[in-house]
């Protein structure tokens, strides 16, 4: 079915044109590169996988409570709206709750893919170039899971959030080579994994959570590219030019925690936006699901070497600045561990059906020769 028949609220324009400026640079120099970032790119094409097959796509899932999500939970939980809900309600209230993180999952990657095939063209060096190759191989295929997640299993999408948007817009409008890697692989990605990783590590649903550890073990790779690649290159700018970057960082964060509240779907219930608003801004998980967000942005960002007073000023007003002390390294870590260790314990049952068929088959001839 095409997608345009499955928006819970139809898109502003069926195809956004961002105007991009900027070189496209080329390296006469084939010989040469930093020996992490190439063994980054070597990992990178080590740990392809195709999306078809490495999911199990027969997995069934409920529409109403695809991610088997608690009613505390819920933005609405504890008003007098929940109070007048039935069942059925609430479980189209997940399902568009559902539909809406997932579809900005979904943009979002689209437009990682679009990032990293501009940095394979804007990046000065080779080597950088052909790690962004990589990621924009993985990009599509996390654009295409999440798509047929939502076309298959849940049935509906949102357009892209409007803070979003306008965040992929200026990383893609700036002409400077660095800020797709700032925008995207410090600031979206870095939010998106932490999302990712709330609805891995809390829901009980099959399919949500290989999607996601799969997906995951990628941005892992994603993000320390973007790192090393920034924290190279920002030693050498001038204070002026850092204090551009940390603007850019600033806005960006704000935009992303306003990104959060999903006020979009409450819309879509008859409630008034000042009204979803005031709702989200109340809602304890809420809170505590967007200080989880930043958990993954405030390291990084120290790390690359953008810390001066006004950031730090703004980490403290939304409440993070003490993410900034995070152990990044073992977060990525525990991404790609988690991944494996569910593969393993995936094809350790294929392995365990397999060998009971095998034994059955072997008694049901024993019985019929006998």
């Amino acid at each position: 079915m095409p997608t345009f028949e499955l928006y819970a609220k139809e898109p502003e324009e069926p195809l956004w044109q961002v105007p991009a400026s900027g070189a496209a640079r080329f390296s006469w120099e084939y010989d040469d590169g930093r020996d992490r970032l190439l063994a980054l790119y070597q990992k990178g094409k080590d740990k392809q996988w195709d999306g078809q097959k490495r999911i199990d796509w027969d997995l069934e899932v409920d529409p109403c409570d695809p991610l088997g999500t608690p009613d505390e939970a819920m933005t609405l939980y504890g008003t007098p709206y929940w109070a007048k809900m039935t069942d059925k309600d609430k479980g189209e209230l997940r399902k568009h709750y559902a539909s809406w993180q997932f579809s900005q999952f979904l943009h979002g990657e689209q437009g990682a893919m679009v990032c990293a095939a501009r940095i394979v063209e804007s990046v000065p060096d080779l080597d950088a170039k052909f790690y962004s190759a990589t990621q924009t191989m993985d990009e599509a295929r996390h654009a295409e899971i999440y798509g047929r997640f939502l076309h298959e299993k849940i049935g509906m999408l949102y357009p892209i959030n409007d803070n979003l948007q306008a965040l992929l817009g200026d990383t893609l409008r700036d002409s400077r080579w660095d800020m797709p890697y700032l925008g995207m692989q410090v600031l979206i990605e870095g939010l998106a994994l932490a999302a990712f990783g709330m609805i891995r590590d809390t829901t009980d649903k099959p399919l949500p959570k290989q999607i996601l550890a799969y997906v995951m073990q990628d941005e892992a790779r994603h993000v320390a590219f973007g790192r090393m690649a920034l924290r190279d290159y920002y030693k050498q700018l001038t204070d002026a030019e850092r204090r551009e970057r940390e603007e850019f960082v600033i806005e960006g964060c704000y935009l992303m925690r306003d990104r959060l509240r999903g006020v979009e779907v409450l819309e879509n219930f008859g409630i008034p936006k000042a009204e979803a608003e005031a709702y989200s801004e109340k809602s304890e998980f809420l809170q505590l699901f967007r200080q989880l967000l930043f958990s993954r942005i405030v390291p990084c960002v120290k790390d690359i070497g953008l810390w001066g007073k006004r950031l730090q000023q703004a980490y403290v007003d939304m409440g993070v600045f003490e993410m900034g002390d995070s152990n990044l390294d073992l977060l990525m870590a525990q991404d790609e561990e988690i991944a494996e260790k569910l593969d393993a314990e995936r094809f350790a049952a294929e392995e365990r059906e397999r060998v009971a068929e095998v034994e059955e088959a072997i008694e049901q001839g024993q019985h019929l020769g006998g």
